[in-house]
């Protein structure tokens, strides 16, 4: 019968065509079970097993253009699945199919219909749907339209395609699912992993936080901070200056005595881990600078020579170095604040103060003044007078008296201290210290209160003053022991001294300044030998015919008798006015700081 496209095909199989369908089991006994091909005459129960396990939707329009042959004089012309960007033809079918016209078919709106395919008398298009709407077509023709049997041949095929189509974009959208909920499921975990990371880390980096905050608020230390850093990584800690010297160690096996580094070999080193960001792995040591300003304040270690230091391990250095910083610039600024108090005082009681007002100060820094003190005045010429030369006379000073009250005068470091020095001994520390032993120093007589500070001051000037014009004029000079020399000290009026020395030595000293000689000091020599001639040739290195000239010459020049008791008095006492007090004298060659002879003017 013919088929008009008015007559759309159901994919639908209704029950009345199903009662339709062949049976010869009305009026005739049962039979034993009948082959497939009886059952199925057209193949479509062995397709619908074949398209129902197919994954692939072309491969499925494919087997169902395939059989259309099979279902009676049709052939199908094209294959179509509906996309995203509208209907895309199936590949791979029979190559001597008629074209369809796609915009013919685009016209359908989704419905079913005729192509209008040339030299066939009959063709249509079934809508292949589920769902969730059109799922594609296939396109029929024949050379008639086909009868009711083959409308639900057709139609039968139709859904089964139609189903297999809808069971393999489940199954897509299924494997998708999966994949997707497989992916959400790693990243989930992966992100759970990442969290417990982070909140095992932050745990760790508390415990590190509230541990120094702890020793911070317990008043912190450099004893403390390694105590809690190697109990927070299990590694010694150390805690050294920038010379290497150890302040403080906390850990096992400490080494006894500490390894000591060439200053060459630690400056390198100090050099190198500057150039880094953070802790730095130095053979078996992992070392944090301590640096808040700039200026390396200190070394802190941890001892690794398994090398089991983790990131962990690395940020407890690194926050422990920070506090170490904190806790050794505070004690650097109070250092600084208290030694620039010490020197504030010291200045004020060297030019005299008010008792009340120096005692409360010296007890607000821990200085007792209710003891006796002594003045101790350090000259070494060649050497600037720095803070590193107050350091010098500091730590000389240190071992052989309590800490002293310190500050500086010009070329001079000046010393208020308890205890008298013992004899040479500041001198040879201070020496060692420096590195040369040209250098001298005055100490004053004892002072019971502030008010004798200042003369306490001027006698160590006073002392200092006499060894620096003495034949050795290195070493310790005690005011005590200047016995004559006491009287002509600052108490008497320059000028006298001035004249004194011009009446006795006056044309000794023009003659030297004219013709370059020597005689004021050869006759000073002379004295100070006790008028031996051998002694006194040796100690000018001349010969003895030389000094007999010498004092011949100043007989005739200064018209005063040697011999003479009271001459020789007045002529020494002038010699040593001259050498003593008016810096005269000649250099010694032995001694960069000896000074050169000064000429007076004629009164």
């Amino acid at each position: 019968m013919a088929y008009y496209p008015s007559q759309r095909l159901s994919s639908d199989v209704s029950d009345q065509e199903l009662s339709r369908l062949p049976s010869d089991s009305a009026g005739t006994e049962r039979r034993g079970p009948r082959p497939l091909a009886m059952l199925d005459p057209h193949g479509l129960l062995a397709l619908s097993r074949t398209l129902f396990t197919c994954t692939e939707q072309n491969e499925i329009v494919r087997l169902a253009m395939r059989h259309v042959s099979a279902l009676g004089p049709y052939r199908a012309e094209a294959g179509y699945l509906a996309t995203d960007d509208g209907l895309s033809r199936v590949p791979g079918h029979d190559a001597g199919a008629r074209t369809v016209d796609d915009a013919r078919l685009k016209e359908l709106g989704e419905a079913d219909g005729s192509v209008s395919l040339p030299e066939r008398p009959w063709d249509w298009a079934f809508g292949l749907r589920g769902a969730g709407g059109l799922l594609g077509y296939i396109v029929v023709s024949s050379r008639s339209g086909p009868d009711e049997e083959g409308h639900f041949l057709l139609s039968t095929l139709v859904g089964l395609t139609s189903a297999a189509l809808s069971l393999a974009a489940t199954r897509a959208w299924q494997r998708d699912c999966a994949g997707e909920l497989s992916r959400l499921r790693t990243e989930r975990d992966t992100a759970l992993r990442q969290l417990d990371a982070m909140r095992s880390e932050l745990h760790l980096q508390k415990t590190v936080d509230d541990t120094l905050a702890g020793v911070a608020a317990r008043g912190g230390g450099e004893d403390a901070i390694t105590q809690a850093l190697y109990e927070l990584t299990g590694l010694s800690a150390l805690i050294e200056d920038r010379f290497g010297n150890l302040r403080s160690w906390a850990g096992p096996e400490r080494h006894v005595p500490h390894p000591v580094r060439s200053s060459t070999y630690q400056e390198e080193m100090l050099r190198q881990v500057a150039r880094e960001a953070g802790p730095v792995r130095v053979k078996d040591r992992l070392i944090a600078l301590v640096r808040p300003r700039g200026d390396i304040l200190g070394v802190l270690a941890l001892e690794d020579p398994e090398v089991t230091a983790d990131e962990h391990t690395m940020f407890a250095l690194d926050h422990a170095q920070r506090s170490l910083a904190q806790d050794l610039m505070h004690m650097r600024e109070l250092t600084e604040v208290e030694l620039r108090l010490r020197r504030q005082l010291i200045d004020d009681l060297l030019e005299g103060t008010d008792e009340t007002s120096a005692y409360a100060r010296a007890e607000a820094l821990g200085h007792d003044l209710q003891h006796t003190h002594y003045v101790v005045v350090v000259h070494w010429p060649g050497n600037a007078p720095d803070d590193s030369f107050t350091r010098a006379v500091e730590q000389a000073t240190a071992a052989t008296a309590a800490r002293p009250l310190i500050t500086r005068r010009g070329d001079r470091v000046v010393l208020l201290t308890e205890a008298r020095p013992d004899d040479n001994a500041v001198h040879t520390a201070l020496a060692h210290e420096l590195g040369t032993p040209y250098g001298a120093i005055g100490v004053s007589t004892r002072c019971d209160s502030p008010d004798g500070i200042p003369r306490c001051y001027q006698e160590a000037l006073r002392a200092l003053g006499v060894r620096q014009n003495s034949r050795q004029r290195s070493g310790t000079t005690f005011f005590d022991d200047l016995g004559v020399y006491r009287i002509l000290g600052p108490g008497n009026d320059l000028r006298e001294l001035e004249g004194f020395v011009r009446e006795w030595l006056g044309q000794l000293i023009d003659y030297d300044a004219e013709h370059d000689t020597e005689l004021v000091e050869t006759l000073s020599r002379y004295f100070d030998c006790g008028g031996n001639y051998n002694d006194a040739a040796a100690t000018l290195t001349v010969h003895r015919s030389t000094l007999r000239y010498r004092l011949q010459r100043i007989r005739e020049l200064s018209n005063h008798d040697l011999a003479d008791v009271d001459t020789r008095l007045n002529l020494q006492v002038a010699t040593r006015v001259w050498k003593i007090i008016l810096g005269g004298g000649g250099t010694d060659r032995g001694d960069p700081g000896a000074g050169q002879p000064v000429p007076l003017a004629p009164r």
